[in-house]
């Protein structure tokens, strides 16, 4: 468990935030809206930085500023092909024989319109007599003229005389632009030529393929690009980014402060620059106050270790005198009896607290601990004892392994944390409460636990437990003799010694949980 200006905190905490969100995720109930539900699926996937929005943005307007252009380009293509094969249709039709009398027989009609110089493989002709039927054929690509089924030139009987050209289909052969002349002047007989359409329509898919693969080209090519260009031009994020996840990791909670972080900025003229310059000014007033905070504390500190200390003489003087006096041989009135046990009860008390300031203020400003080797399991015994003749109304068990309990610290700071959770489990439960004091060895710590079956703790009093000067009464009331310190120096003396230390409560169950390096020496079995 990290607190707030250990290393590696940030991280604890963003992993934790996403643990929760994916939690909260998984259990939605069916009341959710299928929108919630994609939401949600949306933000366990990855993550929409501005580097890949703006990525996005610009691969949407190239797509649709080529689609746009690919499409007029092929329309404008297509219909100028257009125009141009209706050009040629009607230099056919100018081509043909069409003089004021009937030439020939009407099943040679094929001929007329296409035995002359200039017309194209691949073109048809009809003539379309007045009942319907037809009489057609088209020009091969070797140049001879063949007959055309009737079945097949079907489709050119339907071109109307209209002056226009018309797209029609013509079977296997494929589309045709056509075009109708009338002659009434041949007994109603109607003159219809037929291009092909195959060439227009193969450069017009030729044209479009091409565009389409150099819009993907260009398009691949300008991503690559844009993210070198995006990147590059959002570097000055990332480190702004960088130097808030280093300060973010360095323990700012107490102690010196060296905040020497800083983001470079090239030009304080730009959007980024301007970010940059604010932000390293924000981590100068932060390094400031912070700063300032420090020297106020350590003048704190040592205010209350020099008070502490000096408070310790006078105290012992009152205590001494009081006890002299209560063994003076004389009667004395029962009211100064009175005051006098009082005088010295309230010394004990006094000195005691004195003597709790005096040795938080001492953790805090870093004094070190001795480093012995520490048998906690016998020291649990002990102050079991202790606790047990302090307590006798309340059922005490301690429970102990076969495993190696020792650790490397302060003997009687650890004693002293071994003694303030016991007490603490008698001043605060009523009698007859079952307290097991047990220790156990888990991988390289050996853990202290401290349970009780009493009333438990209120939950708003859980965050502050630790904090010096908590008290669970809202009277703060002194009747069972507590300063609020016993915790706050379990929790000094315990980080003292690399540890950690927490608590779980409920009503009818109680467990502070103690966990300490074990010694190197003392390997687990």
């Amino acid at each position: 468990m990290t607190k707030p200006g250990d290393p590696g905190h940030a991280a604890a905490a963003r992993a934790d935030a996403v643990h929760t969100g994916a939690g909260s995720a998984d259990g939605a109930d069916g009341a959710d809206d299928a929108g919630s539900a994609a939401g949600s699926g949306r933000r366990r996937g990855r993550p929409w930085t501005l580097h890949r929005r703006l990525l996005v943005i610009v691969a949407g307007l190239l797509i649709a500023v080529s689609a746009v252009v690919g499409v007029v380009t092929v329309a404008v293509f297509h219909s100028a092909s257009m125009d141009r094969l209706d050009t040629n249709l009607d230099d056919a039709i100018s081509r043909t024989n069409l003089g004021p009398a009937l030439p020939g027989d009407p099943a040679e009609a094929p001929g007329i319109a296409l035995n002359v110089p200039g017309q194209e493989a691949g073109t048809l002709a009809a003539l379309v007599q007045a009942d319907g039927t037809a009489n057609a054929g088209y020009i091969t690509e070797r140049g001879r003229v063949l007959e055309l089924p009737a079945a097949v030139a079907e489709p050119l009987t339907t071109v109307p005389a209209d002056g226009g050209s018309h797209t029609i289909s013509i079977g296997e052969l494929g589309e045709y632009r056509a075009k109708a002349v009338e002659r009434p002047e041949w007994n109603g007989i109607t003159v219809v030529l037929a291009l092909p359409l195959a060439e227009v329509t193969a450069t017009t898919a030729q044209l479009a393929i091409t565009i389409s693969i150099v819009a993907v080209i260009g398009l691949v090519l300008a991503l690559i690009v844009g993210s070198v260009v995006v990147r590059r031009a959002l570097s000055p994020l990332a480190a702004v980014t960088e130097t808030a996840q280093r300060v973010s990791e360095l323990p700012l909670d107490r102690g010196d402060v060296a905040l020497a972080e800083r983001v470079p900025v090239d030009d304080e003229r730009t959007e980024v620059g301007r970010l940059g310059t604010a932000f390293n000014r924000m981590l100068g007033h932060v390094a400031s106050a912070l700063t300032a905070r420090e020297h106020s504390e350590r003048k704190v500190r040592r205010f209350v270790a020099d008070a502490s200390h000096e408070l310790r003489t006078p105290l012992a003087s009152i205590r001494g005198y009081a006890e002299l006096t209560r063994l003076h041989g004389g009667d004395l009135p029962p009211d100064v009896t009175h005051a006098i046990s009082r005088i010295e009860s309230e010394s004990v008390r006094m000195t005691e607290l004195v003597e709790d300031l005096l040795l938080l203020a001492r953790l805090d400003e870093g004094r070190e601990l001795a480093a012995r080797p520490v048998d906690l399991e016998r020291m649990l015994g002990e102050a079991v004892g202790d606790a047990q003749a302090a307590g006798p109304g309340h059922d005490w068990e301690v429970r102990a392994t076969d495993a190696a309990t020792a650790v490397l610290g302060d003997e009687p700071r650890l004693r002293q944390v071994v003694t303030n959770l016991l007490a603490n489990a008698r001043v605060h439960t009523p009698e007859g409460t079952h307290v097991v004091a047990a220790i156990d060895r888990e991988g390289d710590e050996v853990v202290l636990r401290v349970s009780d079956d009493g009333p438990g703790i209120p939950p708003e009093l859980l965050g502050s437990l630790f904090e010096r000067f908590a008290r669970g009464d809202s009277s703060r009331s002194r009747r069972a003799g507590s300063t609020g310190l016993g915790l706050a120096i379990v929790r000094a003396v315990v980080e003292a010694h690399d540890g950690e230390v927490d608590v779980e409560s409920e009503p009818g169950s109680t467990v502070f949980t103690v966990r300490l390096p074990a010694s190197p020496a003392t390997p687990s079995s």
